[in-house]
């Protein structure tokens, strides 16, 4: 079971860090949309979109473009505020926020949430209540090892999994991860699609009853991405913006961009995947582990 999802936050994104006004990056991210959706439309794949509140109220022409693909629209904070890094009424506003706009953007219920950079971990676990009382039913937003923003080692589990907390339930749709030893990583969406090789990646996922993908439009231009400068960096990642630290970054942000969208394409071509609504129709939930918070 294959399951296609994309993160969309790069419009909302560019018009919140530079105004709006580099318009050949917002035009770059539209012929990049467009050559996905055409090829997922030859292949008849529905994926599930997780898109920020932003894009809702700055971009809503793209929701209503891939609603009308017959894509999945879930939710995907509403500025792309890292969970971990807001108190516990910020979520509460941020999610109702983000929720409502995607609901009055696409006239329809929106089931599903994924937080910026996987951001629910152990110190947080109380965004699965804040998640339910949003009417959010299914969750992908752990990552079941540590990792450099947060991540999720304790969690246990790499399968659609029960997770209870304070008298509620989600679903929720971890990402699966590549074991190389004591070392775990993902590698089906990100930095990790484009830095793993094709034959790779497609063998694990013909290896696996269960994977997540989780792909970015960023991810997917070709052109270098520049160096941040310190407040650029500050502003978005609420740390130091050391150089050590932008280089990471930087060198993170541009491995294998190259070849990501051929890779991207060949791997659609050759492979078959649902999105969330339609996997959890395959999934029996009454033996599915049960992950206690």
């Amino acid at each position: 079971m294959n399951i296609l999802t994309f993160d969309i936050e790069e419009w909302a994104l560019e018009a919140g860090r530079n105004g709006g006004m580099r318009q050949d990056k917002i035009a770059e991210y539209d012929r990049l949309l467009d050559q996905l959706l055409e090829v997922l439309s030859s292949r008849e794949l529905h994926a599930t979109c997780f898109c920020t509140g932003m894009m809702a109220t700055t971009y809503p022409q793209i929701l209503h473009h891939l609603a009308k693909e017959g894509h999945e629209i879930a939710c995907h904070s509403n500025v792309h505020t890292w969970c971990n890094k807001m108190s516990r009424e910020q979520m509460k506003e941020d999610t109702h926020a983000a929720v409502d706009a995607l609901e009055q953007c696409i006239g329809e219920k929106v089931k599903g949430y994924r937080a910026p950079a996987f951001s629910i971990t152990e110190k947080n676990p109380y965004a699965f209540e804040i998640l339910a009382q949003n009417g959010i039913e299914f969750d992908s937003s752990i990552f079941p090892a540590s990792r450099d923003f947060g991540g999720f080692p304790s969690f246990g589990y790499e399968v659609p999994t029960r997770v209870q907390y304070n008298g509620i339930e989600i679903k929720e749709y971890p990402i699966p991860l590549l074991h190389l030893g004591k070392w775990k990583t993902a590698y089906s969406g990100g930095g990790y699609f484009r830095l793993f090789p094709y034959s790779l990646i497609r063998r694990i996922m013909n290896k696996s009853d269960y994977a997540m993908t989780y792909f970015h439009i960023n991810d997917l231009i070709t052109e270098p991405k520049k160096l941040m400068t310190r407040e650029a960096y500050e502003a978005y990642f609420k740390e130091p913006g050391t150089l050590i630290n932008r280089y990471k970054r930087f060198i993170k942000s541009n491995i294998g961009t190259g070849d990501a969208m051929a890779k991207l394409t060949r791997l659609l071509k050759q492979n078959d995947f649902i999105n969330i609504t339609q996997a959890d129709k395959n999934i029996n939930w009454d033996k599915a582990p049960v992950k206690k918070l």
